[in-house]
């Protein structure tokens, strides 16, 4: 069976989860960009409760998001959106006990100017991957996939912060609680970016997913 994802910036735990269940991904490069989705999005947790981080992307027009292949949407630096990120990760996780070993890899891609949305989210991706300690595949399909056959299993729509269907975790019975920075004042949060896991559990977070 092959997952089949839409790009995103560093994803919730269930689209991790569902990369090892499968054991890899085909990640969709011929989409047109969606605004409001986990493509450029994540959340974590902090003091004051969940938050959202966004990359801004750069506007080529009022329809350019119609227009464009995910793979040609550019990232917009006029705000120095990277030290913003940065700066709220390590408000949020400085406290946790990874953190230390895992942030300067995370800051080094998000410091380096990438200038394509899809290029970032693959590079943190990969490197995510590698974290968890999760072996897989992550591939890119080289038409727009609109009919998946038998073979496939379609997650694009699935894994999305608006989504009314309960996270993967909760269906496949996945979902248990680890200890987070802020759950004695806020309990456990499920599902947020995977950073949230990696930074609270570090090696001990495959066993989680």
């Amino acid at each position: 069976m092959m997952l089949l994802l839409s790009t995103a910036y560093l994803p919730p735990v269930e689209y991790f989860a569902a990369i090892a269940k499968y054991g890899g991904a085909l990640l969709e490069a011929c989409e047109n960009y969606q605004k409001q989705s986990y493509r450029n999005r994540c959340t974590i947790l902090t003091a004051n409760g969940k938050m959202n981080l966004n990359i801004p992307v750069a506007r080529g027009g009022d329809n350019f998001t119609h227009n464009l292949p995910i793979t040609q949407i550019e990232i917009d630096y006029s705000e120095n959106w990277p030290v913003r990120h940065l700066r709220a990760l390590e408000a949020a996780y400085m406290n946790s006990p990874f953190f230390v070993y895992y942030k300067d890899e995370i800051a080094e891609i998000l410091l380096s100017g990438e200038k394509y949305l899809f290029s970032l989210n693959l590079r943190l991706i990969k490197l995510l991957l590698d974290f968890c300690g999760i072996k897989a595949e992550v591939n890119m399909t080289r038409e727009f996939v609109s009919d998946c056959g038998a073979g496939m299993m379609d997650l694009r729509s699935r894994i999305h912060p608006k989504s009314k269907l309960p996270s993967l975790m909760k269906e496949w019975q996945k979902e248990k609680p680890y200890w987070q920075v802020f759950s004695s004042k806020q309990g456990f949060v499920p599902n947020l970016s995977v950073v949230d896991l990696l930074f609270n559990e570090g090696p001990n977070a495959i066993s989680f997913l």
